[in-house]
């Protein structure tokens, strides 16, 4: 069990501040709190498929997505002159 044994799982998902239901319109960045929440074990990853409804292709594609996001979130990005530079060549 991945919360505390006096919680209950309506409090982790509370705590957590993830959709009560899955009867919500699923964003990128909902999706990434739940994908979130099952890797820090808030909630079970049994607990969010059965919660939202979720296949295991359908968590596993939302973790790609989150995956896929953090990848292009930490890319070292060139600095503005190297940018510059490149433009004033072409």
């Amino acid at each position: 069990m991945p919360y505390a044994p006096n919680e209950t799982v309506a409090d982790a998902i509370k705590r957590a501040a993830l959709p009560k239901t899955h009867r919500i319109y699923w964003s990128a960045a909902r999706k990434a709190e739940v994908v979130r929440a099952v890797r820090k074990q808030v909630i079970s990853f049994a607990e969010a498929r059965e919660r939202y409804l979720l296949s295991h292709s359908e968590f596993r594609e939302w973790e790609d997505l989150v995956d896929r996001r953090h990848r292009n979130e930490v890319q070292p990005r060139q600095p503005p002159e190297a940018v510059r530079h490149k433009l004033e060549e072409a």
